[in-house]
């Protein structure tokens, strides 16, 4: 059996050679994924362990927990800790380290690196062992810096140069006094950092007199541990926690495993849809070739195969055609990742050398993947074909599907689909992260269901097609009676089509959505021009408002200033606002009372109303981080959204109870309103700083439609493989079916129809196949679509559902182009075979 099972592989090459390629697609996609994703990883933790060479052991503070109306917060690494950690008799040395955001300006005026990964931090005395000098010396005072060396290759800058940068808002211009060079993994995937002396650093990030954490090395011989040990002794109990540098690498090495994590997991679900896709192919083709081979198993049954056998010999050939793909598939994989990584670079992101990671889990999953996906595949067309009495097959009397098969497979079909929308509709009325799971489940079952049923919809589907296939003349209405001849194959070579559809246009029915609904939010609640803010997301300084508020043509600012407190024993958060102002900035619907801030009333946004029982007039209590309480009263209950929620109150109450202020954004009206001259009148005023964004309503809108843009552009790109592995199922489907129906499409060519008409036959059953294919894929989609912003907009009251019919359009044109450009092979094999011999094949 088994070398039959080899002579049929060989004999059918051709054949099988795109049943080889899909799987291929499919096992490259994961390895690929894999590979670069390993890579990525093992470079990164490498560089990272390398920036913990300075570091035996590190003493970071412990946080204090809220001790009745005072807020929780961290204890204080003082300078008295760091001298008692220098003076413990193992260690060689002790630094205390500060760390913060500052944005360095290129000489370009524009940021260096991404906000998220600009750091500052502190140089320790006149030669600090954490970073070694290629050139200058160690800066003194606020006009001095340093800048790592990677940075001064991409700006030019050296020692000696002036340079534009920012910590919390407002310009400043230092001199670069020396440059350094950094295992720091922000530095190494592009970021920048900047060092200033110790009483700079801790006066710029708000830490006077502290440190961030204390970096102690031990003396030769003495191990980790036994530091350690030594520290917990002279450091006082409870205020400071201790980690040893392998902890840190180790705990380093984890949460970069855990961050490629994600990427890795998304990267493979696109993987596993387009392995998906490829079981129809795979199904197909081995029903396919079961058929044609249908007398030679009989025969082979009729002289003593059992059934088991003849089910055997057909996975062995799956497990030839698997093992073949998994080979090409993971060479390629290896191919894809080392690619991916080059892209990753090209496109702006700097990533840490090293060589390419093939471990042998990424090759086990190569070959599990491979041959497991395809003797699955195999298993039911194999096991049907053992079923067929020898008898009837060597007769040609190929068993048809009883009544009784099709009105299962239709009952399961509709009950598995009802089941699925059920559960959809069941889980829209849930609350947003309740109805997550069920809605999965939903579509799962719902899918399960269009597919067992796309033999029966595709009858009335395809038979809509007819008054368009008439225009065609006799190849038309070949290619409607051939489409629908065999409704199971014609089912799962749409189905592989539907699939991937299905997820593009549900991510493009909920992209386009939840723009929309961001776009109203910000319209309908922001009445200021401008929203200014920090690069990186971080606290602005107050300094920032009060520029603003003295700039020409500024009429009205406000800001949005976070600050926890503590209310009936339970930590809550503030958000301070110029209560004179505020109203003219904002527009939000009142539920109860009236939208007026000042001295101690104070506005609630509607879910924590509800959620604490506060109505207008409610009187409560509040202590805040220095500990002194006030009583305030509840002014008015307004509708919240997205971008604004909480408790607001008047920064003049507010801030004698903060000793480190920071605002989160400014909202800034102007005289004159939204213009290019106003925008850069404000960024004048702010010294043209380089790490504050000044935005208008439609900037804030284009930036997070920018994100949409991206995302949908990265599910486009890695679904286009699924929609790939389904061109070549068609490919596959019609070519076979081309060699199956040889001696018909002779007999054709012989009563008259040219080789034209062969051509545009095969042309318009394969594009009937993928229309139908497509609109069952957007219908899906569509459905799916509007389920998933039912969930949506339980948080988002401004949410709408938008059909982008120019897409939906596209989609549909893109499935025809995908059943025409599918089918030129298969239609020219078919319009060259010979008519005579083609007359004579059995």
């Amino acid at each position: 059996m088994f070398r039959t099972a080899l002579r049929n592989v060989l004999a059918h090459k051709a054949r099988l050679l795109m049943t080889v390629l899909a799987v291929m697609l499919g096992v490259a996609f994961v390895s690929g994924t894999l590979v670069f994703t390993n890579t990525i990883s093992d470079a990164l933790q490498k560089q990272s362990a390398k920036g913990f060479d300075h570091i035996d052991v590190a003493v970071t503070a412990e946080w204090r927990e809220p001790e009745g109306d005072k807020p929780g917060e961290y204890h204080e690494l003082t300078p008295a800790m760091v001298d008692d950690s220098a003076g413990v008799p193992g260690a060689a040395r002790a630094i205390g380290v500060v760390q913060g955001f500052t944005a360095l300006a290129g000489k370009d005026g524009k940021l260096v690196g991404d906000g998220f990964q600009s750091q500052g931090g502190n140089y320790w005395g006149d030669d600090d062992p954490r970073y070694p000098l290629t050139d200058g010396r160690a800066p003194k005072g606020a006009d001095e810096i340093l800048i790592d060396s990677e940075t001064a290759k991409r700006t030019g800058y050296q020692v000696g140069d002036t340079v534009r940068m920012s910590v919390d808002g407002p310009v400043l211009e230092p001199v670069v006094t020396g440059v350094f060079t950094t295992d720091d993994g922000n530095v190494a995937a592009g970021g920048s950092l900047t060092l200033f002396d110790t009483a700079t650093a801790q006066r710029m990030f708000g830490k006077a007199g502290t440190f961030d954490e204390i970096a102690v090395k031990a003396k030769d011989g003495v191990s980790e541990a036994a530091l350690q040990s030594q520290l917990e002794k002279a450091l006082p109990a409870g205020t400071v926690s201790t980690r040893t540098g392998g902890e840190l690498a180790d705990a380093q090495a984890e949460m970069i495993a855990s961050s490629m994590s994600g990427l890795k997991q998304g990267l493979l679900v696109f993987a596993g849809i387009a392995l998906f896709v490829g079981t129809f192919i795979i199904a197909n083709t081995f029903t396919m070739l079961v058929a044609q081979r249908t007398r030679e198993l009989a025969l082979m049954r009729a002289v003593g195969a059992s059934r088991r056998q003849v089910t055997r010999s057909v996975l062995i050939e799956a497990f030839l055609v698997g093992a073949v793909a998994a080979v090409v598939g993971l060479l390629t994989g290896v191919g894809i990742g080392a690619g991916l990584r080059s892209l990753v670079g090209s496109l702006g992101a700097t990533m840490p050398d090293g060589p390419l990671v093939v471990t042998p889990g990424t090759v086990g999953t190569a070959f599990a993947v491979g041959i497991l996906i395809t003797m699955l595949a195999a298993w039911l067309p194999g096991r049907r074909a053992a079923k067929i009495p020898p008898v009837a097959a060597m007769s040609s009397v190929h068993a048809q599907a009883t009544t009784r098969s099709l009105v299962l497979r239709n009952t399961l079909g509709a009950l598995f689909a009802g089941a699925g929308v059920a559960v959809v509709l069941v889980a829209t009325t849930m609350d947003a992260s309740d109805g997550q799971a069920p809605m999965g489940l939903g579509a799962v079952l719902l899918i399960i269901g269009v597919f067992v049923l796309t033999p029966l919809l595709s009858r009335p589907l395809i038979a809509a097609a007819a008054p368009v296939l008439r225009l065609f003349g006799v190849s038309g209405k070949l290619a409607r009676q051939n489409s629908v001849r065999n409704p199971r194959r014609t089912a799962a070579t749409a189905s592989a089509l539907m699939i991937g559809l299905t997820l593009i246009t549900g991510m493009t029915v909920v992209a386009g959505s939840l723009q929309k609904s961001i776009d109203k939010m910000a319209s309908s609640s922001i009445k200021a021009d401008y929203v200014v803010s920090m690069a990186n997301g971080h606290g602005l300084t107050p300094d920032v408002g009060r520029m603003l508020r003295e700039a020409d043509g500024v009429t009205a600012v406000s800001p949005m200033r976070n600050a926890a407190a503590r209310i009936d024993g339970e930590t809550a958060f503030l958000t301070g606002v110029d209560g004179a102002a505020i109203g003219g900035l904002t527009e939000f619907p009142v539920r109860e009372g009236a939208f007026e801030v000042g001295d101690t009333r104070i506005v609630v946004d509607h879910e924590t109303a509800e959620r604490r029982g506060w109505k207008a007039g409610s009187g409560l209590t509040i202590a805040y981080e220095d500990g002194k309480k006030q009583k305030l009263t509840v002014a008015g209950v307004y509708e919240g959204n997205e971008m604004f929620r909480g408790i607001m109150l008047d920064t003049a109450t507010l801030a004698p109870h903060q000793s480190d202020p920071d605002d989160m954004l400014l909202l800034v009206k102007t005289s004159d309103g939204a213009s290019d001259a106003a925008k850069d009148s404000l960024a004048k005023a702010l010294g043209a700083n380089p790490a504050i964004k000044i935005q208008d309503k439609q900037d804030l809108s284009n930036e997070l439609a920018q994100m949409f843009t991206l995302i949908l552009n990265m599910v486009y790109g890695l679904l286009a493989m699924a929609v790939l592995v389904a061109v070549i199922g068609v490919i596959n489907t019609l070519a076979m079916s081309v060699f199956e129906r040889s001696q018909e499409i002779g007999m054709l060519r012989a009563i008259g129809l040219d080789r034209q008409g062969v051509k545009r036959m095969v042309r318009l059953e394969s594009l009937v196949i993928s229309l139908f294919g497509g609109v069952l894929g957007i219908g899906l989609g569509v459905f799916f679509g509007w389920a998933a912003g039912q969930l949506l907009g339980a948080r988002m009251p401004t949410y709408e559902l938008v059909l982008p019919w120019e897409r939906l359009t596209l989609f549909l044109l893109l499935a025809g182009v995908v059943g025409v450009l599918a089918a030129l092979w298969p239609a020219r094999r078919a319009a060259r075979l010979n008519m005579l011999q083609a007359i004579k094949t059995e």
